[in-house]
């Protein structure tokens, strides 16, 4: 759940008033649920018992579990067949999805090459131009890699000269990838084939490239073992994995990952290693043969240092040690001492997004209440000019090279399709490059960004997109998400799904909670271990003050979010049941007591705490852990989980274990089911054919409990 993670999936959940319902839609006829097997285990922390009864459903190879996914999927699926305009809601998600769409360009050697998906495919296309006027020529296809679009391309990095293509895939959405290895200009696939790589770059030099990988897991143990032991190694082009050079293990602190990068001219490799999913340590070496062990910059692990590039020996390192919301600061590796650190461009109050060097020049994008603005400095760091933006909004991956006076970005807004510009760095000015043509009238829309006080008076803000001229009467179905955790920053973006929400007369409302990014480090650390009932408190002021302005009604709010935003949703909803009409917690973190014992969720722990961690932080874990919260007798709203087969990032074992605890102790007529995929994992890589088939069920399931009838 690290920033550099493939980004998480966002499920968004709506919700209507069951009177309405009753009047207008055919009750669904449902059940009963399956009877779930309880088993006698308990575990004790600190002298208090907890009772695990569905500790079963953790072992996702059983045949019983397999028993148990099959008779959920049939309750859950045969409600979702009942709802009358189920097919109406996929037909018009299949024709709004339907135009072309493009990745911004990016030049390696004498190339360009750009990613697109015509409209449906279930992969985007990797396309090749010599020029940026010749004619563009596909150049790598993951279409073909599977007949159902299963297996996406994961990553990719370019040798020094664009000769070669290093790439990963990763199968039924696992974070499981093997690497290849292309010839660019014959597109063959070379003899090289890497396995058991899992969080992982690949950082060329010369005829090779360093990655990260772990041992094979033992049979049956794939999607679900601890990840431990993380290694560096060096692969040479043309050798077998098996003799592959080890760079770096660390035998004694099995719950480290590392990473070893290279700067663009390849003069240095720095190593780093992470403990959690904030704070890391950095070593450095030159790469020239006068130097033979790394050299140590830091490594309490207590801040973040993220390498941009080196300038002749020296290297520039964003950071956000001393500085919250981040600054870029110079470091000479062979004087690495702090005292010795330069600052380039010190902090600000905007939180310093990312850095990049092009042109002889550096842009820093930054952001400002939850959107992006960007500046324009001199290698020394003094400011030069703003960066004109198109408007309020989101910018991502301003790429060019730093003897090079070109560039690409894209740039996007809820109501303002991503689109790729091209920047020309001498004269500061954007043009066009590429827009997506959508057949939506985005300019019925408005959006508007208000702040609103949480519990402890905290001032938190908040986007709210709607219709021009929407009534603020109370009655207007709303969707409210939210994520709230690890540092990652919620800001605008365009969602082809949210607009069949949108046009069927939904709010859409997404605050920027503590836990994330949007303020700097201290807006995430006041989310964070014995602080994170703040992020709840957020989300539920959040939606009292939709209520309070009459935006929506307890009875037309629904609310969502996926993996930590799934604990944020299963949190809310054990808190707060009588607050909202529908909940869809997606791929959720839902048993903070053993969390843990998981894949990477050991490292989610710098956010979390440990229930193993002391005493203090167990009692806090338990009393929010959405699976332990849950009580006999409670009518909840109505809710759909939804998690997926082979999701080894948060294992589906704790939506498993949620759901037959929820069916268990829910009273009342609102449906609690819960949707698995097969062959799909956390979100990354899905292909689009069933990424509108899960919208589908979705839209579908909040529309009906909320008494909306879609107008198609």
């Amino acid at each position: 759940m690290k920033r550099s993670f493939p980004l998480f999936l966002l499920v968004i959940v709506f919700i209507l008033s069951g009177c309405e319902q009753s009047q207008k839609m055919k009750k669904i006829n449902f059940g009963p649920y399956p009877q779930t097997k309880k088993v006698d285990t308990v575990d004790v922390y600190f002298g208090t018992s907890v009772a695990d009864p569905y500790r079963w459903l953790e072992d996702d190879n059983s045949a019983e579990t397999a028993e148990w996914v099959a008779a959920e999927n049939e309750i859950t699926f045969g409600y979702l067949g009942q709802i009358p305009f189920r097919d109406k809601v996929k037909a018009r998600l299949e024709q709004i999805w339907d135009y072309p769409k493009y990745g911004t360009p990016f030049k390696k050697g004498s190339n360009y090459y750009f990613f697109k998906n015509d409209g449906m495919q279930n992969q985007y296309v990797m396309y090749k131009q010599t020029s940026l006027d010749a004619e563009p020529e596909v150049f790598f296809d993951p279409n073909t890699l599977s007949e159902d679009g299963t297996v996406a391309l994961s990553g990719l990095e370019f040798d020094k000269d664009g000769k070669y293509m290093a790439y990963s895939i990763s199968k039924s959405g696992s974070d499981w990838s093997e690497i290849f290895v292309m010839e660019v200009e014959t597109k063959e696939k070379m003899s090289d084939h890497l396995e058991w790589i899992k969080f992982s770059g690949m950082s060329w030099k010369d005829d090779g490239f360093y990655y990260s990988r772990y041992d094979a897991p033992a049979d049956g143990d794939v999607l679900k073992a601890k990840n431990e032991y993380h290694k560096v190694y060096f692969h040479k082009l043309g050798t077998n994995q098996s003799e592959d050079v080890l760079i770096h293990k660390d035998d004694d602190h099995p719950l480290r990952n590392a990473y070893a990068g290279t700067t663009e001219d390849q003069s240095f490799v720095y190593l780093s290693q992470s403990e959690g999913t904030s704070g890391n340590s950095l070593a450095i070496q030159k790469l020239d043969g006068s130097q033979k062990d790394f050299t140590i910059i830091v490594d309490d692990f207590e801040n973040e240092y993220n390498v941009i590039d080196n300038i002749g020996d020296q290297l520039l390192i964003m950071t956000n040690d001393g500085a919250p919301k981040w600054k870029l600061i110079m470091v000479d590796p062979s004087n690495p001492a702090k005292d010795n650190w330069k600052d380039i461009i010190p902090e600000k109050e905007e939180v310093l997004q990312s850095i990049s060097l092009i042109g002889g020049k550096i842009v820093a994008e930054y952001m400002k209440d939850a959107s992006s603005v960007a500046y324009i400095y001199d290698m020394e760091g003094n400011f030069l000019e703003n960066l004109q933006l198109p408007g309020i909004g989101s910018m991502s991956g301003m790429g060019g090279k730093k003897d090079d006076n070109e560039a690409f970005y894209s740039f996007t807004s809820f109501t303002f399709p991503s689109t790729v510009y091209k920047f020309d760095m001498e004269t500061n000015t954007s043009e066009v490059y590429t827009r997506s043509e959508i057949d939506f009238d985005i300019d019925a829309y408005e959006t508007k960004q208000v702040f609103y006080e949480s519990k402890d008076g905290t001032e938190v803000p908040m986007f709210i997109v709607h219709k021009k001229g929407m009534k603020m009467n109370g009655k207007n179905p709303t969707y409210l998400y939210g994520y709230g955790g690890f540092n990652i920053s919620l800001t605008p973006g365009f969602s082809i799904t949210r607009l069949v929400l949108l046009e069927n007369g939904f709010v859409f409302a997404m605050p920027n909670l503590r836990g994330g990014g949007e303020y700097g480090e201290d807006w995430h650390e006041a989310g964070t271990k014995m602080q994170k009932q703040n992020v709840f408190d957020d989300f539920i002021s959040a939606a009292e003050y939709l209520i309070e302005n009459r935006y929506t009604s307890t009875e037309k709010l629904a609310i969502a979010g996926g993996s930590n935003g799934g604990l944020l949703v299963g949190a809310c909803m054990t808190q707060r049941p009588d607050l909202f009409r529908v909940a869809l917690p997606a791929v959720g973190v839902m048993d903070m007591l053993r969390y843990h014992k998981f894949t990477i969720g050991w490292a989610w722990a710098s956010d979390y705490g440990s229930s193993e961690e002391s005493e203090e932080m167990f009692q806090y874990l338990l009393g929010y852990s959405p699976l332990h919260t849950l009580s006999k007798g409670v009518s909840y709203p109505a809710t759909l989980i939804t998690t997926a087969d082979h999701d080894d990032r948060v294992v589906p074992a704790h939506s498993f274990k949620f759901a037959a605890t929820l069916q268990e102790m829910h009273m009342g007529e609102n449906p609690v089911l819960i949707r698995i995929d097969v062959k799909a994992g956390h979100g990354g890589g899905k292909p689009t054919a069933k990424v509108i088939e899960e919208y589908t069920d979705e839209w579908s399931f909040m529309m009906y409990n909320l008494g909306v009838t879609p107008d198609y």
